[in-house]
């Protein structure tokens, strides 16, 4: 068992504790999500180029949505998304929160008023995923693993903490799982259950049904 410290974007310690896996793991895995980016990379960017137009033409904003989020070792980095709510959508939260239907640190409204007309096609395609891509090619992420962890841990037990002993992934066992009826704390189970069991065949396994579940139009 090894103890690590990190900090988080806004300076927050952080103190892991996680079952170290095998380097050689880590490196494969680093060596798939890269063979597999450049591999689609063409296609991929045909369809976020599209989408970008889209977005841009359907409400005004930038087109990528940038936030920061927790990575391996408890590294900070900016995780990107394609916009798919309105510019003030931070701002206007705090009004809605009478309308969340989660508990915290979940925050949901059925028919957000603030996801864009663009935005809910993205979000039932999951194509606004797609710029996460580069944050793989960065090695700031994986195409699978744990959720990736959000900015502030004041919400986090000490056992969350081995989610951080990979790097978060695009998709997942929580995205697949009941990823819109599952609680906070059951997520962040699954995602224990991946590391706890993780090898390039269930990474293979989980993106393929993650193609699947996108070309039914269900969204992850």
């Amino acid at each position: 068992m090894t103890t690590l410290v990190g900090r988080s974007a806004a300076g927050a310690r952080i103190d892991k504790h996680y079952a170290t896996h095998p380097p050689r793991h880590l490196v494969t895995k680093r060596l798939f999500d890269r063979i597999f980016c450049l591999a689609i990379a063409i296609p991929v960017g045909l369809v976020a180029a599209i989408c970008a137009v889209a977005i841009r033409l359907d409400s005004p904003g930038p087109v990528v949505f940038s936030q920061f989020r927790i990575g391996k070792d408890g590294r900070p980095f900016k995780m990107h998304k394609f916009r798919t709510m309105v510019e003030n959508a931070q701002e206007l939260k705090a009004s809605l929160a009478h309308l969340n239907v989660l508990p915290y640190p979940d925050f949901k409204i059925p028919n957000d008023p603030r996801v864009t007309r663009v935005g809910r096609i993205l979000r039932k395609t999951s194509l606004d995923e797609l710029p996460q891509f580069m944050n793989v090619l960065r090695g700031e992420m994986s195409l699978v693993g744990p959720r990736p962890a959000e900015d502030g841990m004041d919400s986090y037990r000490l056992w969350y903490g081995e989610r951080l002993d990979v790097p978060p992934g695009i998709t997942g066992i929580w995205q697949l799982e009941g990823r819109h009826s599952t609680s906070f704390d059951e997520r962040l189970r699954f995602d224990l259950e991946y590391i706890r069991s993780m090898s390039l065949m269930l990474d293979i396994k989980l993106i393929v049904r993650t193609l699947l579940v996108i070309f039914k139009g269900t969204g992850i």
